[in-house]
């Protein structure tokens, strides 16, 4: 996909013209059809089981057309590999347009590139000129874009430079009409003659990039690391008995926490700057109570009843644990001590599903890979290393937890000890 460039002032109305809508056949699922040169990536597993699906809608939707004699369809065009083809063209071409529109493809907006939070072109639908809800991505397009070193921020009212352009393409256009379905992109910034105009494709991670458009962005503030479920039970299985794990794991669910689930999967994500999600801390925290604690804690759940949370909230603002500004482990040293070298221990064992190895090495390999000619090996090397450099960031918010041996909390972040 090249790039476009297009010197025009914020507001202006670049293109205006109706979707296509989706279609169930056509439109049902995104992804490109590679097995990446992943070891224990979510977007793997998703890859492998939509591919099933897609093998399921191909038997029930074409084989049957094949079988009809009277049509005289060549099998050679309608393969199960050129229906694998056609679907991943037609879904790296289509996104999700707004909620009037659903999901499907859009004339000429693939002629630009996604930039990850910093687009130059914006969809509205024409009802958004009266009301806010027929933006892209849920975005209203009235609003003050942020501010880039490269770029001058639109005004607060976009149309109303539109306006003062003179004969507006919103009056002039015999194409839209009333049509409530038509669709405008237009200029959200000042764009210099010669630059490249940019698109938003939404606020995706580079394993959905991957998945749906066929690349990947780097240094990408959406990309996340999971650590699944299973993963978590062997550590605690490696620390603790059966009994212990199993009751444990049972009163976590008690308070109604669980991880994310995904393809019958269940992990818990890492964010880019390597926090962990709530629910991993508070299940380590449980793994990690003596049968005393565990005792206390569950009685203080059962006596309360029906608000389980907040039983629990006072069960852990009695043992040094506050909740007003995010998860504060504050001086409880042995809590943060043991929610350290669990996290530290996590981190290895998920760094392990990588192999041998090095870090280095992988980023080594990417700098002499191409992505023109070996795709794979390029975006495959681009999430691990993502992945790994999260892990990294991982390990240095659990030694944020640590306490000195006079009770100091180690320099680094102010907001030490703390899970928001």
């Amino acid at each position: 996909m090249s790039g476009v460039s297009v010197p025009s002032p914020p507001g202006m109305v670049i293109f205006s013209f109706s979707p296509i809508r989706s279609l169930s056949l056509c439109f049902g699922l995104s992804l490109i059809l590679t097995l990446f040169l992943l070891a224990q990536s979510s977007t793997r597993q998703i890859i492998i089981e939509d591919k099933i699906l897609i093998h399921e809608d191909w038997k029930e939707c074409i084989q049957p057309l094949l079988a009809n004699s009277t049509l005289g369809l060549n099998p050679e065009h309608f393969g199960i590999e050129e229906y694998f083809a056609a679907k991943s063209l037609i879904a790296s071409r289509s996104f999700q347009i707004d909620d009037y529109h659903g999901f499907g493809m859009v004339p000429l907006a693939d002629l630009f590139n996604h930039k990850t939070g910093d687009e130059d072109v914006h969809f509205t639908s024409i009802s958004s000129y009266s009301d806010s809800d027929g933006d892209v991505n849920g975005k209203n397009s009235n609003i003050e874009y942020q501010h880039n070193s490269n770029h001058e921020p639109a005004n607060q009212n976009l149309y109303s430079e539109v306006d003062s352009l003179g004969e507006s393409d919103l009056d002039s256009s015999s194409i839209q009409g009333d049509d409530p379905s038509a669709l405008e992109m237009i200029m959200v910034k000042n764009v210099k003659a010669g630059e490249e105009v940019f698109n938003t494709y939404g606020s995706l991670g580079s394993a959905a990039l991957l998945h749906r458009y066929g690349f990947t962005e780097p240094d990408n503030p959406y990309d996340i690391l999971n650590i699944d479920f299973e993963l978590v039970l062997q550590w605690s299985s490696s620390q603790f008995s059966y009994r212990h794990t199993r009751r444990r794991v049972s009163l976590w669910r008690k308070l109604t926490c669980s991880g994310c689930v995904s393809q019958d999967a269940e992990y818990f994500e890492i964010t880019f700057h390597g926090e962990p999600q709530i629910e991993l801390i508070i299940l380590i925290y449980i793994m990690s109570m003596s049968d005393e604690e565990y005792g206390e804690a569950d009685l203080a759940i059962s006596v309360m009843g029906g608000d389980v949370r907040k039983s629990w909230q006072l069960f852990l603002s009695n043992n040094g644990v506050a909740f007003e500004n995010g998860l504060e482990f504050g001086r409880n040293s042995l809590l943060r001590e043991r929610i350290h070298m669990a996290l530290l221990s996590l981190a290895d064992a998920r760094e392990s599903l990588y192999g041998t190895k090095s870090l280095r090495i992988d980023i080594d390999n990417l700098n002499r890979s191409s992505q023109l000619t070996e795709p794979k090996l390029y975006h495959s090397l681009m999430l691990r290393i993502s992945e790994r450099k999260i892990l990294q960031k991982l390990r240095s918010y659990a030694s944020t937890l640590q306490i000195t041996k006079k009770g100091a909390k180690r320099k680094g972040n102010k907001d030490v000890g703390r899970i928001k």
